[in-house]
C-alpha cells in the first residue's frame, strides 16, 4: 500500500465528487420529499450501488460490462429513462402543489424503501460510473495491487461520496421550515426535474 499514492487518489476523489451529478439530484429530491429519513435512505442506496460498481472496476469486472456493447447499451438506455422517470415525478408533483406537512414531519410510511430504490437504481443504471471508475483504478492501482489495497481503494470512492451525500442531506433536511413554502416546494421540483432530464439526456446522447 503506497500512501503517496492513496494521498493522491483521494486528492482526486474529493475534487470530482464535487462535480453535482444525477447522485446528488436524487438525494436532495428524496430530502425535499421525506426529510433526512428518505433522504439518507437514498444516500445508502446509492451508496451500496456505488461500492458495487467501484468493486467490479478493481476485480475487472467492469471491462466486460464496457466491452460488451449490447449490455453497456442497455445499462446506458435503463438509465436515462429512470432519470426522465424521475424528472417526470418531480414535474408532477411541482403541477399538483400538494405536498405533506414538512414541519411537522409527515411522511409516508414506504419513504425509506423509496429513497433506497431511487438511490440504488440511480448510480447502479448510469454507465459513466463503471467507465469513470475502469479509468482512473488502474492509474493508482497498478497492474497487480495486492486484495487489501484493492479493497481499501474500492471502499474509499463511494464512503467518500456518501459522506458528501450526507452533508447535503443533512443541509437540505435543517432548511426544510424554508422549504415547507408550497411556492418553493414547486420551484425546488422543477428546478430538480429539469436537471434530472438534462442528466438524462446527456446519458442518452454520449
Amino acid at each position: 500500500m503506497e500512501w503517496t499514492t492513496y494521498g493522491a487518489f483521494m486528492l482526486f476523489v474529493s475534487v470530482i465528487i464535487l462535480i453535482p451529478g444525477p447522485d446528488v439530484a436524487v438525494a436532495v429530491k428524496n430530502a425535499l420529499v421525506g426529510g433526512r429519513r428518505q433522504g439518507v435512505a437514498a444516500v445508502v442506496g446509492i451508496g451500496i450501488a456505488s461500492l458495487m460498481q467501484s468493486t467490479a472496476a478493481v476485480t475487472g469486472l467492469s471491462v466486460l460490462i464496457t466491452t460488451a456493447e449490447p449490455v453497456f447499451l442497455t445499462v446506458k438506455w435503463v438509465g436515462a429513462a429512470y432519470l426522465c422517470f424521475l424528472a417526470a415525478q418531480a414535474w408532477r408533483s411541482a403541477w399538483r402543489g400538494r405536498y405533506p406537512d414538512v414541519v411537522t414531519n409527515e411522511e409516508v410510511r414506504p419513504a425509506v424503501a423509496v429513497g433506497l430504490r431511487q438511490g440504488f437504481l440511480c448510480n447502479i443504471t448510469n454507465p459513466k460510473i463503471l467507465a469513470f471508475n475502469l479509468a482512473v483504478f488502474p492509474q493508482f492501482l497498478g497492474t497487480h495491487p495486492t486484495p487489501l489495497t484493492a479493497t481499501v481503494y474500492a471502499v474509499s470512492l463511494p464512503a467518500l461520496g456518501s459522506l458528501y451525500l450526507l452533508v447535503l442531506v443533512v443541509g437540505v433536511d435543517r432548511a426544510r421550515v424554508v422549504f415547507s413554502k408550497i411556492s418553493v416546494r414547486r420551484a425546488m421540483d422543477t428546478i430538480t426535474g429539469a436537471t434530472l432530464l438534462g442528466f438524462g439526456a446527456r446519458l442518452a446522447t454520449e
